[in-house]
């Protein structure tokens, strides 16, 4: 209880870049879901820095004079922990720090520091441990110096408190360790997933906190954890389902998010192997928020990279409860229609409507249309089912009828 109320009270400030490749209304998505992503971790956001550069400084990030400016904010208002938007390197992050005097993290690091207090399996702490290291072992000329202060909190859980003195011929072996024991769990997952015999498998993936545990929940009646925060679930979870006459195996999955670290994308394997696997993707998407069309593209952008994106794919928009839009009067002739003013029926109008499969609108929360989605689940499912057991296709017909 200690540790978690001296997480609660660190006092934080975000830094984040407008650039050729970032506008200021992305970078300022980006430190939302930065703050989003440290208030997840147990930190408190005091204040952000944006600098406009053509790109970062290689060594520091910021500009000197904007960096002055955070260094005496830190000291006036006794922060603790910088965190910066962007992957730092080696080179910035030890430059940074001397300067600050302070906890530098990085995005990569946080969510690093996110998988560690989320995960609770061997193997997911296998993975995040091996993530952790492969991040670790770059940066360890910095952290020699840098955690001999045994400074806790955010970004701090994990190999950093116990590695202190190592060197990296240890951080090598110790790596190498790890992926030797991913292989033995990799190898347990595949006998497991073969195990399950030939029932269709389906798959929640989306982006972290659309909602994906909630619905598996509301699916299987099962009691998976669902929290209103990032990662909530990071180990994956398998439920067997049964829809009309139609039993197959669900799926939630660990949610994507953007800039997700090459690291966990790599060291995650196993847990991506039961996307990889399943016969049929349940794309959620949390339309209520404002971005939901760039976290569409991040979840497509991984699929792609884990060759997972032509699967058949059912595209389910939830939190249809939580959904506002702007109102335009009738008589106003000036304003614009834009996107910020679309009802859920002007969205079925727009690219949702061109889908090769009708796009669902659900509360998986209020249990809104998920008659609605269990037909849509069952129709697909039974096409898959069909293929695979031909000689049972009477029997839904019979069961239909």
């Amino acid at each position: 209880m200690i540790e978690q109320k001296e997480a609660i009270s660190e006092k934080v400030v975000l830094i984040g870049l407008i650039t050729q490749y970032q506008n200021e209304m992305q970078s300022k998505e980006f430190l939302d879901e930065l703050e989003f992503l440290t208030h997840t971790a147990g930190g408190v956001v005091e204040k952000r820095f944006v600098q406009k550069l053509a790109q970062p400084n290689p060594k520091t990030f910021l500009g000197s004079g904007k960096l002055d400016d955070v260094k005496a904010y830190i000291k006036t208002h006794k922060i603790g922990t910088a965190i910066f938007d962007d992957e730092l390197s080696p080179a910035q992050l030890r430059n940074v720090e001397k300067i600050l005097n302070c906890k530098i993290l990085d995005r990569t690091n946080l969510i690093l520091d996110i998988f560690a207090q989320r995960a609770q399996t061997s193997s997911a702490k296998t993975q995040v441990e091996l993530a952790q290291h492969q991040y670790l072992l770059p940066r360890l000329t910095r952290l020699w110096t840098h955690l001999d202060k045994q400074k806790g909190g955010i970004g701090m859980r994990g190999p950093g408190e116990t590695e202190i003195e190592t060197d990296r011929r240890i951080i090598r072996d110790k790596i190498a360790l790890l992926k030797k024991k991913l292989k033995t769990i990799d190898k347990q997952m595949a006998v497991q997933r073969k195990n399950r015999g030939k029932l269709v498998r389906v798959a929640l993936v989306g982006y972290t906190n659309v909602g994906k545990s909630t619905l598996m929940n509301v699916i299987s009646k099962s009691e998976v954890f669902a929290e209103n925060k990032l990662f909530a679930t990071l180990d994956t979870t398998v439920r067997k389902v049964v829809v009309k006459n139609i039993p197959f195996l669900l799926t939630d999955t660990v949610g994507f998010i953007r800039k997700l670290p090459t690291q966990l994308v790599e060291s995650f394997k196993s847990t991506l192997d039961e996307v990889r696997e399943a016969d049929l993707l349940l794309h959620v998407v949390d339309i209520s928020h404002p971005n939901f069309e760039e976290h569409i593209a991040s979840v497509n952008s991984i699929l792609s990279d884990i060759k997972s994106k032509d699967k058949p794919t059912i595209m389910v928009f939830n939190k249809i409860d939580a959904y506002s839009h702007e109102t335009i009067d009738e008589d106003d002739l000036v304003t614009q229609k834009t996107k910020a003013h679309y009802t859920l029926e002007d969205w079925r109008k727009t690219w949702m409507n061109d889908l090769e499969q009708e796009a669902l609108f659900i509360s998986a929360l209020n249990r809104d249309n998920l008659e609605e989605f269990k037909s849509k689940v069952y129709d697909e499912v039974r096409k898959i089912h069909v293929q695979r057991f031909p000689y049972n296709d009477f029997l839904y017909q019979e069961y239909d009828s």
